[in-house]
């Protein structure tokens, strides 16, 4: 089957259960055609055989999970079954697209459904179209590790069981969300004559942390492409995905925040992988421990036990920060000092002596001289390995830092460290 048909519509891979979802499915290939897109279906039921349809059968995904349909079912109980088919149909999914097979995933479920399409979704690149389509959409029960950062989701209102008119509203705009985010979609170019490098970087917000108001214009003089995640959990992810793949010529990992928490236990993460991606890789990585010493909290609840008698400041109505003990603050140097040990790559920490965050200035919220210091004297004592460590007398905002960062960058491209830019 090709990418698209001879009119040049694109091709949308359809997961869902055949065995009980089989109108749902027949509803949605129908939508999915009238916009002038191809579905190509994927049975991941396992129950029985449903009446639509589909191009990919159950027997398909169970043997690209490395088994067979009999044996999946046979595996114990429906969650060990849906497990073993969500590890097939990702398998599926990651080989027709590099393919050029399909250009967008449309999924429909419950929880179980549901959990099956999120790794289906992983294991898409970034810049796919993504939409699923559940009973479960935006639920608490979703821990955030498993959103792929580019996920649409949709509420399937009314659509526990049979078709009807509220859930048909919610089908069809799953169908409508997939085929026009394929149509619009512009796939960021990795190659090309007029492809300048791409430095990430990350930040928290331009109030928190402001060095890329002054990074991102020097870089791009200098012939470079920035993109900047913003690190509240979901675009950590983003961030570490491209790393991971090698999209990134270099990175200002300047904002670690996403890595307090994760260490503080808050629902603000973007998983246990953050700092890694780039090591693993390789890729040429200045580091720096932005806003580490503060773990947020959704603002709209108490604050959390393990933060109560600490400075906060609230942010807005979504999120606010605390700042962080001593022990947990020794206890995130000695992890960004272990995670960049192993780096494959060259690897430097910038460590401003005089703050790391806005808030944490004489005469704001989160000030905490002593803090600070028992930061510092742990993160230099966890240094080890080829990581490079260099102190500034500066706060993390400073014109000071900026500098500092780009003379080391331009030492770095000087030395066929890091690729020169296009202008």
């Amino acid at each position: 089957m090709s990418t698209v048909d001879r009119a040049g519509a694109p091709t949308v891979l359809l997961a869902g259960t055949a065995d009980t979802k089989s109108d749902e499915i027949a509803y949605l290939q129908d939508r999915i055609r009238a916009l002038g897109a191809v579905p190509l279906t994927m049975d991941v039921g396992v129950l029985a055989a449903g009446h639509a349809p589909v191009d990919i059968a159950n027997t398909e995904v169970a043997q690209a999970a490395g088994s067979t349909i009999e044996a999946v079912i046979a595996s114990g109980d429906e969650n060990t079954a849906m497990t073993l088919m969500a590890q097939g149909a990702a398998a599926i999914a990651a080989r027709l697209h590099a393919e050029g097979r399909i250009q967008g995933f449309l999924a429909l479920g419950g929880s179980m459904g549901t959990d099956l399409a999120f790794d289906v979704a992983a294991a898409l690149p970034l810049g796919v179209p993504k939409v699923v389509v559940s009973t479960i959409a935006y639920s608490h029960l979703i821990p955030p590790e498993r959103i792929t950062p580019d996920l649409i989701m949709v509420l399937w209102a009314g659509g526990l069981y049979g078709l009807n008119s509220l859930c048909k509203s919610a089908l069809a705009q799953g169908a409508g969300a997939v085929v026009g985010a394929m149509r619009a979609a512009q796939p960021p170019r990795v190659n090309g004559p007029d492809v300048r490098p791409l430095v990430g970087m990350t930040s928290l917000g331009k109030s928190c942390l402001a060095y890329m108001v002054r990074l991102k214009p020097a870089l791009e003089q200098r012939g470079y492409e920035v993109a900047v995640f913003h690190t509240t959990g979901m675009g950590g992810r983003a961030f570490e995905a491209l790393a991971r793949a090698g999209r990134f010529c270099a990175v200002m990992d300047f904002s670690l925040q996403e890595l307090a928490n994760h260490l503080g236990g808050s629902v603000v993460t973007s998983g246990p992988g953050r700092l890694t991606g780039a090591g693993a890789r390789g890729t040429p990585q200045l580091v720096a421990p932005g806003a580490v010493d503060m773990v947020d909290f959704p603002a709209w609840q108490p604050v959390p036990a393990v933060l109560r008698g600490r400075a906060v400041h609230v942010h807005n109505r979504l999120i606010a920060s605390a700042t962080s003990a001593p022990p947990l603050r020794r206890a995130i140097a000695a992890e960004i000092g272990a995670r960049l040990a192993a780096a494959q790559g060259p690897t430097t920490l910038l460590l401003p002596t005089r703050g790391i965050e806005q808030w944490d200035q004489p005469g704001e919220p989160l000030h905490d001289p002593e803090g600070l210091q028992a930061f510092l004297a742990a993160m230099r004592t966890s240094v080890a390995g080829g990581t490079k460590l260099v102190e500034l007398d500066a706060h993390i905002n400073d014109e000071a830092f900026c500098s500092a960062a780009l003379a080391l960058f331009d030492r770095w491209v000087a030395e066929g460290v890091v690729p020169p830019g296009r202008r």
